[in-house]
């Protein structure tokens, strides 16, 4: 089994498929390494791709202490991996909580980037509902402890944002959840309290983003609403931005519309490669609605 071990004493599981440049995936909280194999088996012809279980999801080491957990430690975290496979530059690919994780990477150490793609990211980052998502975190956390993973499972995965997966393939969605019963229940808990309701808004990063030169392209679903906002600041901030809106298509966007998300992502990728991802044209003002000398 292979792990990377982090500078705090932490086992990182991950695993590897194809070769070439290295292409690492970052899960979201409701998933693991697993979250993306759609892209695994498509994107390993080509790249050599990397998925790996964040701290606190087997079987990654899961530590007890809730204070070895936070948006900063999860961005570093990703760090270690690369230093793990031995890839001085990467793409990454990051959703949700993975999505977060991603873009703090870009923010702390730019130049082990080749891109970012950052898909379903902006929860608890709109200034009107940070409060609330603060709230729900520690609600969340609270019944991940309470209950358990297997019994809590069912209804965190029949959110606002997931029930589009379910309508769309229930199977799949079947498998989601069923492997979301799987998480280590304290584990759980210590990523909602000490990563997702500490972690800064978006919102409050707009300076680091704006000095952003990393090619970025940001995905969302148009039914994931607490992503939309956050997406469209996103783009008009990091200076080589792209924004994809997913149609008819809620949170999980990778399994949910997996043909789709990896036909985007592979376009952004072979752009970045081949120099054509560019900051947006000067000329591109967006106080100017038609021009008239």
């Amino acid at each position: 089994m292979a792990t990377a071990r982090t500078d705090d004493g932490v086992n990182l599981y991950y695993e590897e498929a194809g070769s070439g440049t290295p292409l690492v995936f970052v899960h979201e909280f409701g998933g693991n390494y697993w979250s993306w194999e759609p892209q695994i088996s498509f994107f390993a012809r080509r790249y050599r791709c990397v998925t790996f279980a964040a701290r606190g999801f087997p079987p990654s080491d899961v530590p007890s202490d809730v204070a070895l957990y936070s948006q900063a430690r999860a961005a570093a975290d990703i760090g270690c991996i690369l230093d793990a496979i031995g890839a001085e530059k990467a793409h990454l690919v990051g959703l949700s909580m993975g999505g977060f994780a991603v873009l703090h990477a870009g923010l702390s150490f730019p130049e082990r980037l080749l891109s970012i793609c950052a898909a379903g990211t902006g929860y608890g980052a709109e200034k009107s509902h940070e409060a609330y998502f603060q709230g729900v975190s520690e609600e969340v956390a609270r019944q991940f402890e309470e209950k358990g993973a297997p019994a809590f499972a069912p209804t965190y995965a029949e959110g606002a944002s997931r029930v589009q997966f379910q309508e769309k393939d229930p199977a799949g969605w079947a498998l989601f959840a069923e492997r979301l019963a799987k998480h280590s229940s304290l584990g759980a808990a210590n990523t909602m309290r000490g990563v997702q309701a500490k972690r800064p808004s978006l919102y409050d990063l707009e300076e680091g983003f704006k000095a952003m030169q990393v090619p970025t392209l940001v995905v969302a679903g148009d039914e994931d609403d607490h992503c939309l906002q956050p997406g469209i600041f996103l783009k008009k901030t990091i200076p080589a931005c792209g924004l994809a809106i997913l149609p008819k298509t809620g949170h999980t966007t990778n399994l949910e519309e997996p043909a789709l998300f990896n036909h985007l992502l592979a376009e952004f990728l072979a752009q970045v490669e081949h120099g054509t991802w560019r900051r947006r044209d000067p000329r591109a003002r967006p106080d100017q609605i038609m021009r008239t000398r």
